[in-house]
This record gives C-alpha cells, sequence and structure tokens, in this order.
C-alpha cells in the first residue's frame, strides 16, 4: 500500500499554509476568480482529508491483521492441546 495520498495530502496542506501566509502579506488577493482564503481552505480541506484518510485506513489493516494473527495463535493453542 503506497502513501502516495498521504504525502500528497501533506503537500497540499502546505500549498494552503503558503497561500494564507502570502495573502496576510498582502502579496496575493485573488485566484482567477476566486479569493486566496478560499482557494487555501479548499486546499488545507482536502489535504487534512486525504491525510486523515490514509491513517484511518492504516489502523483499520493493522487491527485486521492484529485480529488474524489472535485467531491463527488460538487455532495453534487449541490444536496442541489435543
Amino acid at each position: 500500500m503506497s502513501r502516495a495520498g498521504r504525502l500528497i495530502g501533506y503537500g497540499l496542506m502546505a500549498a494552503a499554509a503558503l497561500l494564507a501566509i502570502a495573502a496576510r502579506r498582502g502579496e496575493l488577493a485573488a485566484i482567477g476568480p476566486f479569493p486566496v482564503v478560499a482557494v487555501a481552505l479548499l486546499l488545507g480541506m482536502i489535504g487534512v482529508m486525504l491525510v486523515f484518510t490514509d491513517l484511518m485506513v492504516r489502523g483499520l489493516y493493522a487491527q485486521v491483521e492484529a485480529a488474524k494473527n489472535a485467531a491463527l495463535d488460538e487455532e495453534k493453542k487449541i490444536e496442541e492441546q489435543d
């Protein structure tokens, strides 16, 4: 499983931070027809969504793997007792 989604999310969050800094300094007011703050918020939200989704899916896979290992260990104990 690739970590590309999480890295893209971190990149989007960094881009949002850079846009926010540029807007705060007054260097950038709009990107096309959209205010820079709206673009920064959208990029940041998408980035956070990608990062948290990746972390939750990895956690779910880890729980499933732990449950499989526990079931296998339990089966081995039952076989040894017989």
